[in-house]
């Protein structure tokens, strides 16, 4: 994968900066987008470049605006040459019931959990082709395999990832150009972190105690799944072993999907 182009969205944290980790490891350029302090960003760049070699663009594009995203791949391609590796991480979020749930939350939702994968592969996939090489990850949820409630953009969004990564693939099966579906359960995220701080602050329980609370509806292994795991399964699907894997689902759940 060295001198290859990697373009991670949603990778200025957590589990898509993890990855930009790993595949700036693996010898490829990285092009981060997200929202977040800049200067944390920039930090984050320099680190990469610094520590890896590799070249490293930040390219703040807002997903849910198609001409944004046009503006990345552009900066993308006139940078590196152009995208060999997409993972389409980005995503948003709102916890409500149906009825209650806002439009405009919706719509958001919508466009940048969906629409803009799909606007991310239309314009990534020419280079593709041409090149006669590809590897398109698009990061979907164990919640793209089952629902939950008052999370209906989550839920619709991520199976509706699962439908486009299956379709990419038989467009794309002739070519060295493959497109999947990472499936993890729960990460340790900020946001999981504020929610084990509120359950422990209201109940008066240990860390220990909420963690198992929180899990034991969720994985049967009883721990988080590791940002660190998911990203070096995504470098496996992007090397020469992962190119007969195409058009999967492929959970990292901790076995949650088979219980």
């Amino acid at each position: 994968m060295k001198g290859k182009c990697a373009l991670i969205t949603g990778s200025t944290a957590g589990l898509g900066a993890a990855v930009a980790a790993r595949l700036a490891a693996e010898g490829c350029h990285i092009v981060l987008n997200g929202f977040g302090d800049a200067a944390g960003i920039e930090a984050q760049r320099r680190a990469l470049e610094k520590e890896h070699g590799v070249g490293v663009l930040y390219h703040g594009a807002d997903l849910a605006v198609p001409s944004q995203i046009a503006d990345l791949m552009r900066d993308a391609t006139h940078r590196f040459g152009g995208v060999d590796i997409l993972v389409n991480n980005a995503v948003v979020r709102h916890f409500a019931p149906i009825q209650a749930f806002p439009v405009e939350a919706w719509d958001r939702a919508i466009a940048v959990n969906v629409s803009a994968a799909f606007h991310t592969i239309r314009l990534a996939l020419p280079g593709m082709l041409a090149r006669n090489w590809g590897r398109i990850i698009n990061m979907s949820s164990v919640y793209g395999l089952f629902a939950t409630v008052n999370r209906v953009d989550y839920v619709t969004s991520k199976t509706a990832l699962i439908g486009m990564t299956r379709a990419v693939a038989l467009e794309c099966a002739g070519h060295d150009i493959t497109c999947n579906a990472v499936n993890p359960g729960t990460v340790l995220t900020p946001a999981i972190e504020e929610r084990l701080e509120a359950m422990m602050a209201a109940e008066g329980l240990t860390r220990e105690a909420a963690v198992s609370r929180y899990l034991a509806v969720r994985q049967p292994s009883g721990r988080f799944v590791s940002e660190h795991n998911v990203a070096a399964l995504v470098a496996f699907l992007c090397s020469d072993a992962g190119r007969d894997i195409t058009g999967a689902t492929l959970p990292m759940d901790g076995g949650w999907s088979a219980s």
